[in-house]
């Protein structure tokens, strides 16, 4: 693609790294930029920078907050017996928008996958065990992990490491999703909403 001067060149080039977003499309946003008062960009910039600059960890959940205890698990109003174990910060935000969980949560940073290098002590799982042990509140962990070989591996290990704990360990349930036909389901998704069915 030939651009018209370096300097659009070099905003194609940093925008398009960002997942999702090919040469075309950052060149719409970087001629939107363009043509929007300087203001725009200076605002972008800044929140950018922000971003990195002041985005840290929770120390009891390790997701992504402003302080070292985030918003979730310093509210009065959450329920602090439950503990929902997910892959990351996008999880968090995905349950959260149903508004049907009022618990706590645990972000792993990933899940137990061996082919990319990543196993058990890159993720936050010790941290998970030393939260119980300091917290005798939790009744229930979540295994909130995507239905994938990683996933059922993670919660299988997570399983056996919570053992010593007089706790309930859950899952989320897993099967036809709303406005599905049953012929075009595959049969593993199929087999466990017949084994796991509820009463109607």
């Amino acid at each position: 693609m030939n651009y018209p001067s370096r300097t659009i060149e070099e905003a194609v080039s940093e925008i398009s790294k960002l997942p999702g977003i090919g040469k075309k499309s950052a060149l719409r946003m970087a001629l939107h930029l363009l043509k929007s008062d300087k203001q725009v960009a200076h605002s972008l910039s800044s929140a950018l920078v922000n971003l990195v600059e002041n985005t840290t960890f929770c120390t009891e959940c390790h997701n992504i907050s402003d302080q070292s205890i985030c918003q979730i698990c310093s509210s009065h109003r959450r329920e602090r017996s439950i503990i929902a174990v997910v892959q990351d910060t996008k999880d968090v935000l995905a349950i959260e928008n149903t508004g049907q969980y009022q618990g706590l949560y645990h972000v792993l940073g990933g899940v137990i996958a061996p082919v990319q290098g990543i196993g058990p002590n890159q993720l936050h799982i010790d941290a998970l065990v030393e939260r119980l042990r300091k917290n005798e509140e939790v009744k229930e962990v979540i295994l909130a992990l995507s239905p994938t070989m990683e996933g059922d591996t993670t919660a299988f290990y997570i399983r056996k490491k919570l053992a010593e704990f007089p706790i309930r360990i859950s899952t989320i349930a897993r099967g036809i999703p709303v406005g599905g036909d049953l012929e075009y389901t595959d049969e593993i998704t199929l087999g466990r909403s017949i084994l796991s069915r509820i009463d109607f």
